[in-house]
């Protein structure tokens, strides 16, 4: 027998296993619809069987979808205003990493080209020399 604790479960959870309960019908109503009139004949035990798997399967996909918070980001697909506000946010958020981030990388590679300026090497020594004086200039 599978025993569930339903406080521990969500909405969508509780909803699934309502929907089970209106299907699937308890081992004993089974058994006794499954009983003929006649007490030589023996019960399929494979319904019975088919019925607790069933049952199995659906109390782990109930909680394969607890685990995922479907309802939350149902709910949060369901309003377009924090959806908006929350893409904005991202959107700026990224910006501003992308800024920093490729600002960084110039001024590293603007370092580094300065070092090797110091080495004098006859054909990049030239190159990063008018770089330097270009990005100098007032």
């Amino acid at each position: 027998m599978i025993r569930v604790n339903l406080s521990d479960m969500g909405t969508l959870s509780l909803m699934f296993l309502r929907e089970v309960k209106y299907v699937a019908v308890s081992d004993e109503e089974e058994k006794s619809r499954m009983m003929p009139s006649t007490s030589k004949e023996i019960v399929d035990p494979v319904s019975v069987l088919e019925l607790k798997g069933l049952r199995e399967q659906v109390v782990l996909l109930s909680q394969t979808l607890e685990k995922m918070r479907l309802a939350e980001y149902i709910a949060y697909l369901n309003n377009p205003g924090r959806l908006l506000w929350f893409n904005f946010l991202v959107g700026l958020l990224r910006g501003l990493g992308t800024a920093l981030g490729a600002g960084v990388l110039a001024g590293f590679a603007y370092f580094l080209l300065k070092r090797i300026v110091v080495l004098n090497l006859p054909v990049i020594g030239g190159f990063i020399a008018e770089l330097s004086r270009y990005v100098n200039q007032p």
